[in-house]
């Protein structure tokens, strides 16, 4: 090639090169924009909300908590959650799953505070902060925790025995997975509050399946092995209404007093017709509807969460269970 053409040769190729850097930039920003709207859906930022269960009156609850903050803020929620209450498995694939697919914050609500632990370690590895609802887990990656303040709850369990008639209170305590935190909690917050009150004496502690069959059947056990008790407390909605159904069918309701926690239709109707005495009632759409607000604040970066956000409890008796307050409190799901 002669001097001449090579100088003529020299712009073209320096323009070419040009051009070619500005196709690759403009096909890298291309796929830099699809993956972006790939994670967003179209805008909408995903938040997934994997819970203990999906079966119960509480969860219904939550989960109407959260769907209308997503509708509110224009956020994709993704609802999961296994079949019973102790499966943590599932709950680990579920966690996997949703970082995987795209999920920018975690609502979660653990199963075991230990086994759970090693997933949320993980999840915020891969960049997607985890906000807890209800049921902690053992990670210090948590930015935000909401719900119950469940030692208090328990103290307010307790406050409903204290304060009942009976001279001599003989309590049987029905809890469930004893690696659940929010159950030990509450059990923890019973006895602290019971412990110098010389009429009142726990007599035994049984932990069962979180099902309504196996509460029934543990509580009917335990009133044959201990034929005195005449207190029984119980601390989340399957055991509420296992206790309830063993009280009706050993037709006990007049001589044992039962304080559960949660609210659904039997429980309501087993407080009015006299096989518990009283609910301590939680607050589950505020638990959702918190947790997917806080999630879009982490989206957005928006400042350092509280540690812990507390929702309202509430104790609810015969006497006081059709006071407007109360009628809200036990139907949170409908009222949402």
């Amino acid at each position: 090639m002669s001097e001449n053409k090579r100088k003529k040769a020299v712009p073209f190729l320096l323009l070419a090169a040009i051009l070619l850097f500005c196709i690759g930039g403009f096909w890298q920003i291309r796929l830099l924009l699809g993956k972006e709207n790939e994670q967003s859906e179209n805008g909408k930022h995903q938040v997934a909300l994997i819970t203990k269960s999906t079966l119960s009156a509480f969860w219904q609850s939550v989960f109407a908590g959260a769907r209308a903050a997503g509708t509110e803020y224009n956020l994709t929620v993704k609802i999961e959650g296994p079949e019973n209450e102790e499966d943590y498995k599932t709950q680990n694939e579920m966690i996997k799953k949703a970082v995987e697919g795209g999920a920018e914050v975690l609502v979660f609500s653990a199963v075991d505070f230990q086994e759970n632990a090693e997933m949320i370690d993980w999840a915020s590895s891969k960049g997607v902060k985890t906000i807890v609802i209800d049921s902690d887990v053992n990670s210090d990656e948590v930015v935000c925790r909401i719900g119950t303040d469940n030692y208090a709850a328990g103290k307010m369990a307790a406050k409903a025995v204290l304060e009942s008639d009976l001279a001599e209170k003989k309590v049987g305590i029905v809890n469930y997975d004893k690696n659940s935190a929010n159950g030990q909690q509450r059990e923890a917050g019973f006895r602290e509050a019971v412990k110098d009150d010389a009429q009142t004496g726990i007599v035994d502690v049984i932990n069962v399946i979180s099902t309504t069959e196996d509460a029934k059947e543990g509580t009917k056990d335990m009133l044959a092995r201990h034929p005195d008790i005449n207190v029984i407390v119980t601390f989340n909605e399957w055991t509420s209404l296992g206790v309830g159904y063993a009280v009706q069918e050993e037709h006990l309701a007049d001589e044992t007093m039962v304080v559960a926690f949660d609210s659904n239709v039997v429980s309501v109707g087993m407080l009015e017709s006299g096989e518990v005495d009283a609910l301590i009632v939680q607050n589950p759409y505020a638990m959702g509807y918190l947790g997917v607000e806080k999630a879009l604040n982490v989206i957005q970066d928006r400042g350092t969460l509280p540690a812990q956000i507390d929702t309202e409890t509430t104790l609810i008796t015969r006497e006081n269970m059709f006071d407007p307050q109360c009628q809200r409190m036990l139907f949170a799901f409908e009222n949402g």
